[in-house]
């Protein structure tokens, strides 16, 4: 069954040709030209992807990022005709799970989404099928997450980021570090992105939040002795 993209798009003729070339690499999909078209989209189908530009008539794309992850935590890559540092954190604050800079070559959007795809459905050589500490599991072939037993969801940014930190039990993490292994080499960010991130991350695991410390000017540790 082929994988579905939504393409949130204002400009008819750009989200064409990203429409031709996601088709022509084997997915299915879906144009909508404004966000509460998008989110009725949504409502209406499971996608498996979604590239959301910025800005479009009515709901912004940050306004529907926010929405989508209330009930969803299907990738999202945001795409901007601005590179300011400022609309990339608010991408990432609203639960995108990368960005893109127009004018961008299409290829580079499709690797980018191709390279998401990939890590959200647990196709990674040599990736254990398992990780498991302190009564979190991590079921890399399904991208599912347990807690205590009962399946929890996280964007693709949070499972990421709690994979590295459950690899790297009982190491101090810089936030630099998290932001070059977590977001990407490329991606000079904000420590807040962060911040922000590991105060959802640890909303979701509940109880179990207690095993990310918090270390002063040093950064996160997953300690599974607590």
């Amino acid at each position: 069954m082929k994988q579905s993209v939504l393409i949130v798009e204002d400009e008819a003729l750009m989200r064409e040709v990203i429409r031709d070339y996601v088709e022509r690499d084997g997915y299915e999909c879906a144009g909508a030209d404004g966000g509460e078209k998008a989110l009725e989209m949504f409502d209406e189908k499971e996608y498996d992807l979604v590239l959301l530009d910025i800005m479009i008539p009515g709901l912004d794309g940050f306004s529907v990022c926010h929405s989508i992850r209330k009930k969803s935590s299907v990738p999202v890559i945001m795409l901007t005709a601005r590179s300011d540092e400022y609309d990339k954190l608010m991408g990432y604050e609203a639960g995108a799970d990368d960005y893109v800079t127009k004018p961008f070559s299409p290829r580079v959007l499709l690797a980018k989404a191709n390279a998401l795809l990939r890590r959200v459905t647990g196709r990674v050589c040599g990736a254990p099928e398992e990780i498991s500490a302190a009564g979190i599991v991590v079921n890399t072939s399904s991208h599912s997450v347990y807690v205590d037993g009962n399946e929890i969801e996280l964007t693709p940014k949070e499972y990421d980021l709690l994979i590295f930190l459950m690899n790297n039990r009982g190491r101090v993490l810089s936030r630099d570090t998290l932001l070059s292994r977590v977001w990407g080499y490329d991606y000079f960010g904000d420590y807040r992105t962060v911040d922000t991130h590991i105060k959802k991350l640890r909303a979701k695991l509940g109880d179990k939040a207690v095993h990310i410390k918090t270390l002063i000017k040093a950064g996160y540790k997953f300690d599974e002795n607590i």
